[in-house]
């Protein structure tokens, strides 16, 4: 199984490519990671060739694809998504999504009772924050909290074990922990998703459910609301309560 995956959903572009048999470690022939906050739309599908040909391989070889879902930028998800939606239906592939906090807590290895809190900075004094334990099992729902909150929920799972922080989030929840009094360690792992780690989750999810349970196109994650509003200053929630709008 060939399987390109990819990230843009925040601020940074990556993408790997992958060759997995039905159990072994994936073998990784090719990869490609900036940090970037801007101009996704116009360097992804560049990178994506150039991630291909590195490896000597083409659209045409694919068996699937894998993407993140979110949460991140509204207009880097609308990027990727749409990148993987229109590979998948053109090329007829399977594409699985991976949320960016399991994608960023993917490479660290935990032990006994130890956690990790993954947060990205989504400004406003808000990150969007989710737990881990061993094994990338997640402990909480992946949700958008004022800094205070995220802190508090991060101090609940301290107990007697390390707390790891990672994410673009970790020095602003860092400061916040401090005055609770928990110490926490930095993370081995990069603060932005690697299309790496993505990859190797999404494969694991097609040996456990195979090919076919991911055929359609996975659904963007979108905890915040989008900032613009409707004529007359609506949000699209007050416009839908009014009868404005239907969805």
């Amino acid at each position: 199984m060939i399987l390109l995956a990819f990230d843009t959903a925040q601020g940074a572009l990556s993408a790997a490519l992958f060759e997995a048999d039905g159990e072994g470690e994936p073998v990784l022939l090719s990869h490609f990671f900036e940090v970037r906050s801007r101009g996704h739309a116009e360097r992804l599908l560049p990178v994506l060739e150039e991630v291909l040909a590195e490896a000597g391989t083409g659209f045409a070889d694919l068996d699937a694809l894998a993407v993140t879902v979110g949460p991140g930028t509204f207009t880097g998800l609308r990027v990727g998504l749409s990148a993987a939606r229109g590979i998948a239906l053109a090329r007829k592939l399977p594409c699985v999504g991976v949320t960016t906090l399991e994608a960023v807590a993917a490479p660290v290895e935990l032990h006994g009772n130890e956690r990790l809190a993954v947060s990205f900075d989504a400004r406003r004094e808000e990150v969007y924050f989710q737990i881990f334990e061993q094994n990338q099992g997640a402990v909480t729902e992946p949700a958008l909290f004022p800094l205070e909150i995220a802190a508090e929920n991060a101090a609940q799972h301290k107990a007697a074990a390390k707390l790891f922080l990672a994410g673009t989030g970790a020095p602003l929840l860092a400061e916040r922990l401090l005055p609770l009094g928990v110490e926490t360690l930095p993370a081995e792992t990069r603060p932005e998703p690697d299309a790496r780690a993505v990859g190797k989750i999404a494969i694991r999810r097609i040996r456990a459910q195979g090919l076919d349970a991911f055929r359609v196109p996975p659904a963007p994650l979108y905890i915040r609301a989008p900032d613009a509003k409707l004529p007359g200053g609506l949000t699209l929630e007050e416009a839908q309560a009014q009868g404005r709008i239907r969805g």
